[in-house]
């Protein structure tokens, strides 16, 4: 496919429209601070705004900037993370924070190319910090970017394939304005109009600014728009989970370092119902089996299902002695030091519940 060109006032009628039409009342909007921008792009990357919202708050609250980011136990990162969702983000978070204090002396590169070489930053949320804080020319293609290009220029071609999304991105690039200091509004206004107007499934082509030339209209199949034919295989898993609890404590694992929940606390995996109930049979105390729940991942639907053991305080010591040989790295928790730990979203559920009654309704 060959470059198309657009009408010369393609940039000014997206920055009309945003001026008058578009977001202005998030809180990393109208910021100059590539922390806080940072923060928020990484945040909203396969998450809603409105789910974004108050865990924005609640990190610039604990930590309000990136030195204090840096130097926090990771433990406390993934704890504020907890019910957010794709934890791989949490970790590379951590680790470009303490990037950037240890090589940068805390002052985030100013351009596009040098916050792509951070830890987790990749070319359109580099682009992005680099347009709202630093004026640089340089485009987005995030998820709604995409959309919103493919549909104007009528871009068939599949982005399963490289070359292909290479294209788009030099479509995205010939569609700059020309002035830096355009370069925030014009960024945020893809966005917005990505977000608001050009939706997957049911666009709002009567409300865009840019509805009159765009080739995904004309055709009047917009939702055709953009073509990307690799399909994820979804799988199926189960797993059967041991809750231990002794004398108002709660029994937890690290996760291992790499797959699901990497860097996490669990309640302990055991395989299935009959390896759960064989290392039971011979505790001490009392039973029940929790209703099982879907985890449905990217790719997987996860099916977990809890055995809770609640051990008397008496009598208890030689049981106590094989949860520690089992899990050495385990830990026994007080529950508010349990639910303050980066916890997988099912079991922060079991756990708010069983603890947190009032908070139960509220836990994402």
């Amino acid at each position: 496919m060959t470059l198309g060109v657009p009408r010369p006032d393609w940039p000014g009628r997206l920055l009309h429209w945003q001026r008058d039409h578009g977001r202005q009342g998030l809180p990393w909007q109208g910021i100059r601070d590539p922390y806080r921008v940072w923060l928020s792009e990484v945040m909203l990357q396969q998450t809603q705004v409105s789910t974004v919202l108050g865990y924005y708050a609640r990190f610039l609250e604990r930590f309000p900037d990136v030195r204090a980011l840096a130097a926090a136990p990771a433990d406390d990162v993934f704890g504020l993370w907890s019910g957010l969702g794709y934890y791989s983000r949490a970790r590379h978070l951590h680790a470009c924070a303490q990037r950037v204090v240890t090589d940068h002396g805390g002052e985030f590169p100013r351009t596009s190319t040098g916050l792509q070489a951070l830890p987790g930053i990749g070319r359109s949320t580099a682009a992005a910090i680099a347009a709202f804080c630093f004026d640089e020319r340089v485009p987005i293609l995030d998820g709604n970017v995409k959309r919103v290009l493919a549909r104007h220029i009528g871009f068939a071609d599949d982005l399963a394939r490289p070359a292909h999304e290479r294209m788009l991105w030099q479509h995205a690039e010939s569609r700059l304005p020309g002035q830096r200091r355009d370069m925030p509004r014009y960024t945020q206004a893809l966005m917005d109009l990505g977000a608001t107007l050009c939706l997957p499934r049911a666009p709002r082509c009567g409300d865009c600014p840019v509805a009159a030339d765009c080739t995904a209209r004309l055709e009047g199949r917009p939702t055709a728009y953009p073509v990307k034919t690799r399909t994820l295989r979804r799988q199926q898993r189960s797993d059967t989970l041991l809750w231990l609890e002794h004398q108002d404590r709660v029994f937890l694992v690290p996760r291992p370092p790499r797959g699901v929940w990497a860097g996490l606390w669990s309640l302990p995996e055991v395989g299935d119902a009959t390896a759960a109930q064989a290392l039971s049979a011979a505790w001490p105390g009392t039973g029940e089996w929790l209703p099982a729940v879907v985890h449905v991942l990217t790719h997987r639907d996860w099916t977990l299902q809890a055995l809770r053991w609640r051990l008397p305080t008496r009598g208890s010591a030689a049981t106590l002695s094989d949860v520690a040989q089992r899990w050495p790295e385990g830990r026994w928790l007080a529950a508010d030091k349990a639910l303050a730990l980066g916890l997988p979203a099912p079991m922060r559920r079991w756990l708010t519940s069983a603890y947190s009654p009032s908070e139960s309704e509220s836990v994402p």
